[in-house]
C-alpha cells in the first residue's frame, strides 16, 4: 500500500470519527428527540445487546443468505449471456433492443409480478435480488467482450480456436476488468434488493428487523440494523476490491 493510499484512508477515518462526534453532540444536546435519533453509544449497546443476546445473528445471516445466493445466481446468469451475447456481433445486434427495453425497467416493477408468481416466498427474492443484480454484470461482461482486440480474434481464427477456448483464454482474460466491476456493483444492488424483499415480504433478515423496529419506535435497534447493513455494504466492497487486485495484478505490470 503506498504513502499516498495511507494518508487518505487515514483521512477517511478521521472523518467517520467526526461524524460520530457530531451524532453524539446532537443526541446529547437533544436536538432532535432520542425517540427518532438515539446517540451511538445507545445504537452500539443495542448492536452489542442483538448479537449477545438477542436474534440478531441470525437476523444477519438471513440477509447474507439472500443477498450472496441472489448475486450467485445473477453472475452465473450474468457473465455467461454477456459471454455468448458480446463475443458475436450477430447476436449483439439481435439482442440489443430487447436489452434496451429491460435495462431500464426499475426492479420496483418486477416485484408485483414475482410476487403473483412466487409469492412471498424465498423464491420470490431470488427472483427479484437476481433480475436486478444481473444488469450491471451483463452489460459489463457485454462491454468488456465487445472490446476485445479484433486482432486476437484474427489470431484465434488462424490457429483454428475452438468458440470456448477463444472466449477462456482470449475474451476473457481481457474483458476481466470490465467483468468485475460490473460484479461489484451488482453485490451492492443484491443487498439494497434483499433488504427491500424482507420489508416487502417479512422474511428473516435485517431488512425486516429494522422495519419491526420503526414500527415498535425503538430508535436504537433501528440505527444498529442499518449500521449493520453498512458494514456488509463496506465490507463486501473491500472483498471485491482485494479480489480485483489480486486477479487483475499482472496488469501492473502492462499498465
Amino acid at each position: 500500500m503506498t504513502r499516498p493510499v495511507i494518508y487518505w484512508r487515514i483521512v477517511s477515518f478521521v472523518v467517520a470519527a467526526a461524524f460520530v462526534g457530531l451524532w453524539q453532540l446532537i443526541a446529547n444536546l437533544k436536538l432532535v428527540s432520542p425517540v427518532f435519533l438515539p446517540g451511538p453509544d445507545r445504537a452500539w449497546a443495542s448492536l452489542v445487546r442483538g448479537f449477545t443476546a438477542g436474534d440478531l445473528a441470525s437476523k444477519l445471516l438471513g440477509t447474507l443468505e439472500h443477498m450472496v445466493y441472489g448475486w450467485f445466481l445473477a453472475s452465473v446468469a450474468g457473465i455467461a449471456l454477456g459471454a455468448l451475447i458480446g463475443s458475436s456481433r450477430t447476436a449483439r445486434s439481435y439482442v440489443a433492443p430487447s436489452l434496451e427495453f429491460l435495462r431500464p425497467l426499475p426492479v420496483s416493477a418486477i416485484i408485483p409480478v414475482a410476487i403473483a408468481m412466487f409469492g412471498l416466498t424465498q423464491t420470490m427474492a431470488l427472483f427479484v435480488i437476481s433480475f436486478g443484480a444481473i444488469w450491471p454484470m451483463l452489460l459489463a461482461t457485454i462491454h468488456g467482450f465487445a472490446a476485445v482486440e479484433p486482432r486476437l480474434y484474427e489470431v484465434a481464427r488462424s490457429l483454428q480456436m475452438s468458440r470456448l477456448a477463444v472466449i477462456f483464454k482470449i475474451a476473457l482474460p481481457s474483458a476481466a476488468p470490465d467483468i468485475l466491476a460490473g460484479m461489484r456493483l451488482s453485490l451492492t444492488v443484491a443487498l439494497i434488493l434483499s433488504v427491500v424483499c424482507e420489508i416487502l415480504a417479512g422474511l428473516d433478515g435485517l431488512g425486516h428487523s429494522v422495519l419491526l423496529s420503526a414500527r415498535a419506535f425503538r430508535s436504537a435497534d433501528l440505527f444498529a440494523g442499518v449500521i449493520l447493513l453498512g458494514v456488509i455494504g463496506y465490507l463486501t466492497s473491500l472483498m471485491m476490491s482485494f479480489a480485483e487486485a489480486r486477479l487483475l495484478g499482472y496488469r501492473r505490470g502492462v499498465l
